[in-house]
């Protein structure tokens, strides 16, 4: 059985075997609108997160309608609005665009802090109950999932040697402390949606650009750069959020058997984030491990040990101060909950000004 086939027969389990559909007392039906990820985040969608709506939609209790955000025309900036508004009752969220309507939770994935997906996954554990409590308190919404896209790192259409040639690039970003990473490696950042990268790159707007190695194998982003940077900015953490008043509609039943069959999808999505992306970087840059992905011959770029430590530097001083004092404006205390989850798990404590 493959990995896909083995995911799917999983969630639908769960979901519809696992918790006995047609009992002995009906709750009554609830009808579920939800917005999933990009429609070119091709495993994600097709291999996880479509199967798993459909198996809900399965439930005798349950109907729902799935799109994904491109399907539709919602941009990703917008997702915690308008699940707060209740205008869809499921959103799959991509957190660091989303976070401009409050930066505590750009917190959870802060462009620097983590250096792999192990310490980024001890981050999100570190700061879940308390990124719930505020997207509650602040968005109306449940927290359901948080997982990562994946290492989110460098596709350059000129040569490039290493951290330090990125001095006087314009690279693509797309949360705000990415942004802040970037220039304090000399370099300019420049915002777009994933859909406008590649002509981006083509046209030379911009001189490279971050995401992950799948999203960007995808994308076929290498037709049209030369040289792949395998530095970890960050890893996209995504996460899929409730509208409360929905959740609140859910018997307890329901509640629990939809929290355990999310956290197994959530569990999916990081067995996605350690597999995949490896063999996307072997397909980029023509290696012969490369199975799933388009195979390319991008440069990839060796880095020298120095990379890391510098990488830290430029987080300690551009990063976290900068983003702490933009949060505390909105969360008093936010800085001080950062430094007793996610800093204490990843070795960093920002200090007060």
């Amino acid at each position: 059985m493959t990995n896909k086939m083995m995911r799917q027969a999983a969630l639908l389990s769960l979901l519809v075997g696992g918790i006995g559909i047609g009992g002995a007392v009906q709750a009554a039906e609830i009808n579920l609108r939800v917005v999933g990820n990009y429609s070119g985040n091709r495993i994600h969608v097709e291999e996880v997160e479509r199967p798993f709506f459909e198996a809900l939609d399965a439930r005798e209790d349950m109907r729902v309608t799935y799109n994904t955000m491109d399907s539709i025309g919602v941009d990703a900036a917008d997702a915690l609005r308008r699940v707060r508004s209740g205008t869809f009752d499921v959103m799959s969220v991509q957190i660091g665009m989303a976070s401009r309507d409050d930066p505590f939770f750009e917190g959870i994935d802060l462009a620097g802090v983590s250096q792999n997906l192990d310490e980024q996954r001890a981050a999100v554990d570190a700061i879940r109950e308390r990124f719930d409590e505020r997207l509650q308190e602040r968005f109306n919404a449940k927290l359901m999932t948080l997982w990562p896209f994946g290492p989110q790192m460098l596709y350059c259409n000129a040569e490039i040697g290493g951290v330090d040639d990125l001095d006087g690039k314009r690279v693509r970003v797309f949360t705000p402390s990415m942004s802040r990473l970037v220039e304090g490696l000399g370099a300019t950042p420049v915002t777009l949606q994933f859909s406008e990268v590649y002509m981006a790159l083509q046209r030379g707007v911009a001189d490279c650009a971050v995401t992950a190695p799948t999203a960007g194998n995808n994308g076929k982003w290498p037709e049209v750069t030369s040289h792949f940077m395998p530095l970890p900015l960050s890893y996209s953490v995504q996460g899929h959020f409730m509208n409360l008043d929905t959740w609140n509609r859910l018997d307890e039943a329901q509640q629990q058997e939809l929290t355990a069959a999310f956290a197994e999808m959530e569990e999916q999505m990081w067995r996605v984030a350690y597999e995949v992306n490896d063999d996307a970087i072997a397909c980029n840059t023509g290696q012969p491990e490369c199975e799933q992905h388009t195979a390319y011959d991008m440069t990839l770029v060796e880095l020298n040990g120095d990379s890391g430590a510098l990488i830290r530097e430029v987080t300690d001083r551009a990063v976290l101060p900068v983003w702490a004092e933009s949060c505390e404006q909105q969360y008093d205390g936010c800085g001080e909950i950062w430094n007793q989850t996610v800093g204490a798990s990843a070795g960093y404590t920002i200090q007060s000004r």
